[in-house]
């Protein structure tokens, strides 16, 4: 019986098909060079003056994104996390496209989806150090802090978060913030009117990384809570609310914190039937938020040590007495962790920040003494530590507190 004849060798056409086929590769990947060159083209296109220049009745189709364009370029979005691709965009040049559109677009969910993948692409060092270096990126992309569409706040504060984040290149941003005062504005409303819980988490932490970086901009940023805007009449206050970060005017301002401080707790960080170990594991998160209220923290620790109002009314029966004895284990633990962090304050202020804050009535008697009283015993080193500064800079204060508390043993 014959045997089956073996196959033909490959022709030439097969042959160099196979080549051309593993040459379109984008390195170790298997995704296709050709693919992606064809929806970069495609979003070249999108901002072309062509189609930029149109008139008012189209506006509202440049607000949309044709979805089969949506579905590619959410595939590159996709494809952006791997470390091969995000290094074939970048020698595609594909970040000053992504400025193009971000300069250009009205289209939300292509501003939002261009700026995931700038995102995603410095998470790699070597393109964060490039794409922080393009100036002109720089500003466009600090500009969508002030787009009004969640989704892009979120993936640009991301972005920042991801630049903030990497040592070579985070004061490179920490300066082009503090040349762009608006961003304060702009972030205080954010904090102060959204309601999108992912878009507020990120922001916070890009203001606690912020807060790392540059304790400056810090002091600055708490400040204006203070004060009036200069270019603002007082008259027309009432008009145009002013958001703050710190507001320190506020009345009630203790019990306000208190509230909010035990519905993070009991609500949303853990339940009532958890133990109390779940609170500590939160204890990173606790921070970040912490640190946008430190100011209000140091002013009111006495009034956030004290239960909410209805808290003992409400709860009659033997079940609520229950759940209340369990909050108690939380809240312990929160005071705790609210002490530690005040305690790394207190460690961190210098003679000059003492002096300042002193000097603008941020570190009066009634405010120290609040926070001696939380502080005292297990932070005695602490606190005599900060006694030491304040003598030298404001001995009748220094005097009168270790007054108030006898207990302290300060050598001067």
């Amino acid at each position: 019986m014959d045997r089956n004849p073996s196959p033909p060798p490959p022709g030439r056409d097969e042959e160099e098909e196979e080549e051309v086929a593993g040459g379109d590769c984008i390195g170790s990947t298997v995704y296709s060079k050709h693919w992606l060159f064809g929806v970069l083209s495609g979003l070249i296109q999108i901002v072309s003056p062509e189609n930029t220049k149109s008139s008012s009745d189209d506006e509202e189709q440049q607000m949309e994104l044709d979805e089969e364009m949506e579905n590619e370029i959410c595939r590159v979005w996709d494809m952006s996390m791997d470390e091969d691709v995000a290094l074939f965009l970048q020698e595609f040049n594909a970040p000053d496209i992504f400025m193009g559109v971000l300069a250009k677009s009205k289209c939300p969910r292509l501003r939002e989806i261009c700026v995931g993948i700038l995102g995603n692409m410095a998470c790699f060092q070597e393109i964060c150090v490039s794409i922080s270096s393009n100036e002109n990126l720089g500003q466009v992309l600090l500009h969508c802090l002030y787009d009004s569409d969640p989704p892009t706040l979120l993936e640009t504060s991301r972005l920042l978060l991801t630049c903030l984040s990497q040592a070579e290149v985070a004061s490179v941003w920490v300066e082009r913030i503090r040349e762009h005062p608006a961003i304060y504005d702009n972030i205080c409303f954010i904090m102060s009117s959204s309601t999108n819980v992912d878009l507020l988490v990120k922001v916070g932490e890009v203001v606690d990384k912020l807060f790392d970086l540059d304790e400056k901009l810090m002091l600055e940023w708490v400040r204006n809570g203070a004060t009036q805007p200069l270019d603002q009449p007082q008259e027309e206050s009432e008009e145009q609310p002013v958001f703050r970060l710190v507001p320190l005017h506020c009345p009630d301002t203790g019990k306000d914190i208190w509230n909010l401080l035990f519905d993070l707790v009991c609500h949303e960080f853990c339940q009532s039937d958890d133990p109390p170990i779940i609170l500590q594991e939160q204890k990173t998160v606790l921070a970040s938020v912490f640190s946008v209220f430190l100011i209000r923290v140091l002013q009111n620790m006495e009034q956030c040590q004290k239960k909410p109002e209805n808290s003992a009314e409400s709860n009659t029966d033997e079940t609520k007495k229950t759940d209340l004895t369990q909050d108690d284990f939380h809240l312990k633990i929160l005071k705790d962790i609210l002490c530690e962090f005040l305690s790394n304050i207190f460690q961190a202020l210098t003679k000059e920040t003492v002096a300042q804050g002193v000097k603008e009535g941020q570190l009066s008697k009634q405010k120290c003494s609040s926070a001696f009283q939380n502080l005292l015993p297990f932070y005695s080193p602490v606190v005599e530590d900060f006694i030491k500064i304040l003598h030298e800079v404001d001995k009748a204060l220094a005097d009168d507190l270790e007054k108030s508390f006898p207990g302290l043993k300060v050598q001067t």
